[in-house]
C-alpha cells in the first residue's frame, strides 16, 4: 500500500473558501512594492507617481480578464501553466511554470529583505540577516499546515493591510480638514500635489522612471488564479476577485500615495524608507509610526507567505507533468506539497546570503524587484499569448464564454505593447539595467534543460518501441 504522501498524489483540496480567495487577491497585490518601494518611486516620479500607478493598473486589469476567461473556459485548467501548455506547447508550460516559480522566489527574497529593514526600526544593532532567516522559517512553519489554515492566516495578513492603508487615509482626510493639529509640521494642503514643480518635477524623464519599482508592487495580482484550483467555486469567486481590481487600485494604492504626498510633501519623502512610516514620524506620531511599521512587517512577510504557497503549487503541477522531480507531486498528509515547499524555503534562505554580501538595503532591494518585474512580465506576456492563442483555436469557446475578456485581441497586443516599452526603460536607468543582463541567462538554462528533458523523451520512446 502506497503511503499517505502518495495517496494525496494529484489532489490538491478546495479547501479556500469565498472570503479567502478574495482577501488572497488583495494581499497579493498590496505588498512590499507599495510599502516600501513607493518612496523611491515618489522622490523619482512626484506627484506624477499616481499616473504611473493608473496606467499600470489599467494595463494589467486585462492580462487578469483574459486569464479569468481562460480559467473558466475548462475548469481542468488548475493554473495558467495548464492553459500554457495546452495552447502554446509544452515548451509554454515548462517555461512559465519554472519562471513563476523563480518569479516567487526573487519576490520572496526581496520580501526578506524588507523585513529585515524594517526590523532596523525597533532593534538598530540586530544583524540585518537574522530577521531574513526567522522569517522564512516561520513561514515554512505555517505552510506546511493544512490548506485551510493558510487561508485563514492569509486573510487576516491582507486584513491588517487593508484596515492600515484605510486608516492612514482617513487619518490624512482628518489633518487635512484640520491643519492646525500639526502645528510646527510640514504644511498639509492638496496643494502639495502641485504647487513644487507641478505634477511632473522631475519632467517626463522622472514620469517614466517611476515605472520599475510600480510594476514590481503590482506582482502577485495573477496570484488568484493559482489558488483558483482550491476554491469551492471558481465560477463565481474569480470574477469577483478580478472584477474588483480597478476599485482595489483606486483605493489602496491611488489614494494611499496621495494621502502621503498630502500630508508630506514629495521632496520630503525619503528614497529608501517606507514614506507609510516615515509620514507619522514626520507629523509627530512616533506610536503611530511603530504600529505603521508593524503593519508593512506583516505585510511583507504576508507577500512571501503568498509566494511560498505559489511556488510549492508550481513546483507540484511542473511536477505532474513530468518537468520537476517526482518527489514535489507528492502530498503530506495534510494535502500539502511539503517537498517543493522545503526547497522553496532553502531557495529563499539566498536572501539573508544576498542581505549579508550587499550591506546596502535598498541597492539590494532594486535589483532582485527589477529582476521580479521582469519575470512577471514574461508570465504576464505568456497570458496574453495564451488567450490569442485561444481565441484563434476555440472561437466557440470564446462565444459561450459568460466572462468575456474587454477587448479581446486588440488590448492583448496594447498591453504587450507597454511591457516592451517598460524593458526599454528599465535599459536606460543604471540601477535596473544590470537586472537585464541576468533575465537572459534564466532563460538559457531553462532552453538547455528543455532540450534535455525532450532528448530524455525522445530516448525512452525510441527504447520502448525497440
Amino acid at each position: 500500500m502506497k503511503d499517505s504522501a502518495e495517496q494525496g498524489h494529484g489532489d490538491l483540496k478546495r479547501s479556500l473558501s469565498n472570503r479567502h480567495i478574495q482577501l488572497i487577491a488583495l494581499g497579493g497585490a498590496i505588498g512590499t512594492g507599495l510599502f516600501m518601494g513607493s518612496g523611491k518611486s515618489i522622490s523619482l516620479a512626484g506627484p506624477s507617481i499616481l499616473f504611473v500607478y493608473m496606467i499600470i493598473g489599467f494595463m494589467l486589469f486585462f492580462v487578469m480578464r483574459a486569464m479569468g476567461e481562460l480559467l473558466l473556459s475548462n475548469l481542468e485548467y488548475k493554473s495558467f501553466i495548464d492553459f500554457a501548455a495546452d495552447l502554446l506547447g509544452p515548451w509554454a508550460g515548462f517555461f512559465t511554470g519554472w519562471t513563476y516559480w523563480l518569479c516567487w522566489i526573487v519576490t520572496g527574497i526581496a520580501d526578506v529583505i524588507a523585513v529585515s529593514a524594517y526590523a532596523q526600526f525597533w532593534f538598530p544593532d540586530l544583524p540585518q540577516w537574522l530577521p531574513a532567516l526567522l522569517c522564512v522559517g516561520l513561514l515554512l512553519a505555517l505552510n506546511l499546515i493544512t490548506v485551510k489554515l493558510f487561508g485563514e492566516i492569509e486573510f487576516w495578513f491582507a486584513m491588517i493591510k487593508l484596515v492600515a492603508i484605510a486608516g492612514l487615509v482617513a487619518a490624512g482626510g482628518y489633518l487635512l480638514c484640520n491643519p492646525e493639529l500639526l502645528s510646527g509640521a510640514s504644511r498639509v494642503s492638496l496643494d502639495n500635489l502641485w504647487n513644487d514643480g507641478g505634477m511632473l518635477p522631475h519632467g517626463w524623464t522622472g514620469f517614466f522612471a517611476g515605472f520599475q519599482i510600480s510594476i514590481f508592487a503590482f506582482v502577485g495580482i495573477e496570484l488568484v488564479g493559482t489558488a483558483a484550483a482550491e476554491t469551492h467555486n471558481p465560477r463565481v469567486t474569480l470574477p469577483r476577485a478580478i472584477n474588483s481590481i480597478p476599485v482595489r487600485i483606486i483605493i489602496f494604492y491611488v489614494l494611499a500615495l496621495a494621502t502621503i504626498m498630502v500630508v508630506t510633501p514629495w521632496r520630503d519623502v525619503v528614497a529608501d524608507k517606507s514614506p507609510f512610516v516615515e509620514l507619522f514620524l514626520i507629523v509627530g506620531f512616533p506610536a503611530a509610526a511603530a504600529w505603521i511599521n508593524f503593519v508593512v512587517l506583516s505585510s511583507a512577510a504576508s507577500s512571501a507567505n503568498s509566494g511560498l504557497f505559489s511556488t510549492s503549487r508550481m513546483l507540484f503541477g511542473l511536477a505532474s507533468e513530468g518537468d520537476a522531480p517526482r518527489a514535489f507531486h507528492r502530498l503530506s498528509k495534510r494535502a500539502v506539497p511539503s517537498n517543493g515547499l522545503l526547497f522553496s524555503c532553502l531557495c529563499l534562505l539566498l536572501g539573508a546570503m544576498l542581505i549579508y554580501l550587499i550591506p546596502d538595503l535598498m541597492h539590494a532591494f532594486t535589483l532582485i524587484t527589477t529582476m521580479s518585474a521582469l519575470l512577471f512580465m514574461f508570465v504576464w506576456s505568456i497570458i496574453l499569448l495564451s488567450y490569442l492563442a485561444y481565441r484563434n483555436t476555440h472561437p466557440a469557446l470564446h462565444v459561450a464564454s459568460q466572462y468575456r475578456m474587454p477587448g479581446g485581441r486588440l488590448m492583448c497586443w496594447v498591453t504587450l505593447s507597454f511591457f516592451a516599452a517598460v524593458l526599454v526603460l528599465l535599459a536606460l536607468k543604471d540601477d535596473t539595467r544590470p537586472a537585464l543582463f541576468l533575465a537572459p541567462g534564466w532563460f538559457l538554462l531553462l532552453g538547455l534543460a528543455y532540450a534535455r528533458r525532450r532528448a530524455v523523451v525522445s530516448f525512452e520512446q525510441g527504447e520502448e518501441l525497440v
